[in-house]
């Protein structure tokens, strides 16, 4: 059963850090392009950053990079999402999620063409 867990939100004042985790199970993270994704109240989805496969090239939201730095544990079999210099307009659910459609091997910026996903991790900067 593919299951993908987030974990590793929480309050944190503007310009603090967090890592975010996601562990997967039932299949192997290393075979797939991984995302993470945010939404916030009354917002649409957004995607964040993804790591492809393989040689795990990454893309980042223009709002996100230089703080926030994808990576991947293939021993864990787990996704992490470290998050530096964090704002007030990061607050959001965090969310993991699988390629599903397309070429599973890179990175879409498309979240029609992800699945499973997680349960989210709330996130909040406020001082």
């Amino acid at each position: 059963q593919v299951q993908l867990v987030e974990s590793g939100g929480g309050l944190v004042q503007p310009g603090g850090s967090l890592r975010l985790s996601c562990a997967a199970s039932g299949f192997t993270l290393d075979d797939y392009a991984i995302a993470w994704f945010r939404q916030a109240p009354g917002k649409e989805r957004e995607g964040v950053s993804c790591i492809s496969r393989s040689l795990g090239s990454t893309v980042y939201a223009d709002s996100v990079k230089g703080r926030f730095t994808i990576s991947r544990d293939n021993a864990k079999n787990t996704l992490y999402l470290q998050m530096n210099n964090l704002k007030p307009e990061d607050t959001a659910v965090y969310y993991c999620a699988r390629r599903i459609r397309g070429n599973r091997f890179v990175c879409s910026t498309s979240k029609y063409d992800y699945g499973y996903w997680g349960q989210g991790t709330q996130v909040t900067v406020s001082s």
